[in-house]
């Protein structure tokens, strides 16, 4: 059985500073400067004004003239959400984040450590209990929502319909039942069926039982792999969990004073890099991912991911490729912070002595595998199977296979 737990404004609780400033509120997360004038998450009040996530900056004000914006925080968003991903990690559990607020995992391999699956939901519940002086929403918190079914999508619809603290366990048969009398916006919440759901409007399709009852091959013709998904997920299928790969995680953040901006502000980058290649829990490992993040004087914070080239253990190359992102900040910085995201290998290692040539072609390949994973996931570098070279039917011939490590 899969497991849902669902944050809800997960994004714009952290920015207010806790749920209850969201309390008759009409807020919503100011779109970034530079980027396209949309907003983020919105509080209840002002969805009933009609503003939604996403809409434009104008609309929104339009529709809701009292309409508050907050600035965004990316950085204390990814710290908050990696504490409560751990905190399901501490009862065993491996852990599919979807985005922040939104994670799965599988109870089936926990029940002979806490028994049943609605035990493994309250071990759930008490790792993520939030502390007496925490504002952030958290596993255990009254905001959170807990849903059980056979597939992570069932366990989603089941997490959006509670209201309360106890979870909603779907099973067998009856699951599917329940799931087509679900509204078809569930799709929402999938990044390859979100544009559906204007076109389905438009075509009146208002339930998930509904849109299994439309032929898959039609679906499969007008919205192509999107709508073959929409119409699996509708009908109680769905892709198998993808737990995360845990990475231990080193940070540095420093206070920049007056060196909120320009050339001071590069020597602060300095100085946090050089403390964190000295960490001695780094153990001579190159850094191959990192984060670069601000917590801004006018409010609000950013955050930069990035990804090296080539895995990294050199101060001055470090420094170069993270001082080109400083000029993407929004406003001058009240602190900066650098934490590691993805170790590579030891700086130390060396190759064969005979041989240079391919060794070094090989290496040079597992270094670009690498890095597309660290970017784009582990499934992003796949290589080609042949199966069946006679057969008729090109997607027998040859199929794709995970690159090993």
């Amino acid at each position: 059985m899969v497991v849902c737990v669902y944050l809800p404004r997960f994004e714009l609780v952290i920015a207010a500073g806790g749920a209850e400033a969201l309390a008759g509120r009409p807020l919503a997360v100011a779109p970034l400067l530079g980027t396209e004038q949309r907003v983020g998450e919105v509080s209840g009040a002002a969805e009933a004004h009609g503003v939604a996530r996403g809409m434009a900056l104008g609309e929104a004000l339009a529709r809701c003239p009292d309409l508050a914006l907050v600035p965004g925080d990316p950085g204390g968003v990814a710290e908050a959400w990696e504490g409560a991903l751990r905190a399901l990690e501490s009862i065993g559990a491996a852990v599919e984040p979807a985005r922040p607020g939104l994670a799965y995992f599988e109870a089936g391999g926990l029940r002979g450590l806490h028994g049943t699956d609605a035990a493994t939901i309250a071990a759930a519940r008490r790792a993520g209990r939030p502390s007496s002086s925490a504002t952030a929403p958290s596993i255990g918190g009254r905001g959170a929502r807990v849903g059980a079914g056979p597939t992570r999508f069932c366990a989603l619809a089941g997490a959006l319909a509670v209201r309360s603290r106890r979870p909603l366990l779907l099973e067998g048969k009856g699951a599917q039942r329940w799931l087509a009398g679900r509204p078809v916006g569930l799709l929402g919440f999938r990044g390859e069926t979100e544009p559906l759901l204007e076109p389905l409007h438009r075509l009146g399709v208002k339930t998930l039982g509904e849109l299994a009852k439309l032929p898959r091959s039609a679906l499969a013709d007008r919205f192509g792999e999107a709508g073959v998904l929409a119409h699996r997920l509708a009908c109680g299928e769905d892709t198998p969990l993808q737990a995360r790969h845990v990475e231990e995680r080193l940070e540095e953040t420093l206070d920049v004073g007056e060196a909120s901006s320009g050339p001071a502000l590069e020597r602060v980058l300095g100085v946090l890099v050089d403390r964190l290649l000295a960490r001695s829990e780094r153990r001579g490992r190159t850094l191959r991912a990192v984060a670069l993040s601000a917590r801004l004087l006018s409010g609000g914070g950013w955050r930069e991911r990035v990804v090296f080239r080539q895995a990294l253990s050199d101060r001055e190359r470090i420094s170069l490729a993270l001082s080109v992102r400083l000029a993407l900040l929004p406003a001058p910085a009240a602190a900066l912070g650098f934490s590691v995201e993805r170790f590579g290998p030891p700086a130390g290692e060396q190759g064969a002595l005979l041989d240079q040539g391919r060794s070094h072609r090989a290496a040079r390949l597992r270094e670009a595998v690498a890095q597309v994973r660290a970017a784009a996931g582990r499934e992003a570098a796949l290589r080609a199977v042949c199966v069946d070279p006679e057969s008729r039917v090109p997607e027998r011939r040859v199929v794709l296979a995970p690159l090993p490590d």
